[in-house]
């Protein structure tokens, strides 16, 4: 197949037969992508849970070590905790498998994603509902989980769906620890068959697809949270 644009003299040529050939190893990588995206999602979704919980009613010393926490991996890229997973934690007598790697690291990076979006939802529950609860005799355990959780998950769920679609991207350096994850079977192809535009295309295609579901999720809880705040679409 030729695509050809006259006005900036451009010119494609994809090799259908060769593209129909390596689907299914697209298929397969993208399965295990999505297979460690997901596990390292649920952990991070826990683990920010965990961390801004304790942030939000400031315990000592816990709230401390989440704040050095989340500057740390928030500020280091999510290939350098690989790294130091993949290369350095065996010369400490720590040894890891790429998939282990693979999932402390993105559920590491998540968290500190994830604690945010939590932390600020928690903090736009209303003072006057919490002192109302207390009134009523609520314990502290009840008001968080009746009063805080339930308005705090509505609100932080468009934050959740956009950290999700961001969390499935940086799987893209997955390759780099040695996992035949998407970006690990382009860069396969391409350096065993010089097939650039087919080996990109297709992978830009599969990260489409695996993203596209979560895009349109968040863009209808986005609309059904704003219809529920304000009556309106």
């Amino acid at each position: 197949m030729t695509i050809a644009n006259k006005k900036f003299n451009i010119q494609i040529v994809m090799d259908l037969e060769f593209i129909k050939s390596v689907i299914p190893m697209y298929v397969s990588a993208a399965g295990l992508t999505l297979k460690l995206a997901l596990i390292g999602i649920l952990f991070s979704l826990l683990l920010g849970l965990v961390c801004a919980l304790i942030k939000y009613f400031k315990i000592p010393f816990f709230s401390q070590l989440c704040s050095i926490y989340i500057e740390f991996s928030r500020n280091t890229p999510l290939l350098i905790q690989l790294f130091f997973l993949y290369f350095a934690f065996p010369r400490m007598g720590i040894k890891l498998s790429s998939v282990q790697c693979a999932i402390i690291g993105l559920t590491f990076l998540g968290g500190s994603y994830m604690e945010e979006t939590f932390r600020s939802a928690l903090e736009s529950v209303s003072k006057i509902q919490i002192e109302s609860a207390q009134c009523i005799g609520l314990t502290r355990r009840q008001i968080t989980q009746y009063v805080i959780l339930p308005q705090a998950i509505s609100v932080s769920i468009p934050g959740f769906c956009a950290n999700i679609m961001f969390l499935i991207k940086e799987t893209s350096v997955f390759s780099a620890v040695a996992l035949a994850d998407l970006m690990f079977v382009a860069k396969d192809l391409i350096g065993l068959y010089y097939k650039t535009d087919e080996a990109l295309v297709l992978l830009s295609i599969a990260y489409l697809i695996l993203l596209l579901p979560v895009s349109l999720l968040a863009s209808f809880a986005e609309r059904r949270l704003r219809y529920a705040q304000f009556g309106k679409r």
